[in-house]
């Protein structure tokens, strides 16, 4: 396999995997997980979470704040896939007027996240 087929292979399934991510929201935490290993790591300003439980937890504590009106206001202000990583901005003001998202994708799973919200 070329390098160039590896890589548009690479972005092909980063691509699915950030659209999964992305649409996952709506359909639960369970389908969330899916995206993610035991292996996997979010890192936060305030903590880093390592291993589907703390990422179960850490995406229950999300999910419980936010109300309807936070996904009404939900927009993705910009998106980027470059070989495994994708990056995305995203704002759901007044709630939170910027956040940033970079994932790493390794074997069709997000093995790094990091989210940063901006107050």
């Amino acid at each position: 396999m070329s390098n160039s087929a590896a890589t548009s292979e690479s972005t092909s399934i980063t691509e699915q995997v950030f659209r999964h991510h992305l649409g996952a929201f709506a359909l639960g935490i369970d389908e969330l997980l899916k995206d993610y290993t035991d292996g996997s790591v979010i890192i936060t300003p305030t903590a880093t979470h390592a291993g589907l439980n703390q990422i179960r937890a850490f995406f229950e504590a999300f999910l419980a704040s936010t109300t309807p009106e936070f996904w009404a206001a939900f927009q993705v202000e910009s998106q980027a896939v470059k070989d495994e990583v994708a990056y995305l901005t995203w704002s759901a003001a007044p709630f939170i007027p910027m956040a940033t998202d970079t994932l790493v994708i390794r074997g069709a799973r997000i093995a790094i996240q990091t989210f940063t919200p901006f107050q």
